[in-house]
């Protein structure tokens, strides 16, 4: 019994989405572990902080300023993540530029 001979769909659509995903996976799998360090390190920073603090104002100072500090660090690497998704959707659905093979 013979093996069904393999698909060769060289449409321009197909060979656009078959490159593109590695590269913006992972361009976005990067955007993702620089987040997670980021937050480590403000987490850590403010943890150090807080140890050495001796008064409640102070204490509330410093985890007041580690909130914000973690709400712009959140809002904007996501704004980044949602940007490299809505890239990687339209890089995967627009046509290459080359004609389709001819079969």
């Amino acid at each position: 019994m013979e093996a069904a001979p393999a698909p060769t769909d060289t449409s321009p659509i197909a060979v656009a989405s078959a490159d593109t995903p590695s590269i913006g996976l992972q361009t976005i799998a990067m955007a993702y572990s620089d987040y997670t360090m980021k937050s480590f390190e403000e987490a850590r920073s403010f943890v150090e902080k807080l140890s050495g603090v001796r008064s409640l104002d102070k204490a509330l100072e410093i985890q007041s300023e580690f909130a914000r500090q973690a709400y712009e660090t959140y809002a904007a690497d996501s704004r980044k993540i949602r940007e490299l998704y809505s890239d990687l959707v339209m890089k995967a659905f627009t046509p290459s530029k080359s004609p389709p093979a001819a079969r």
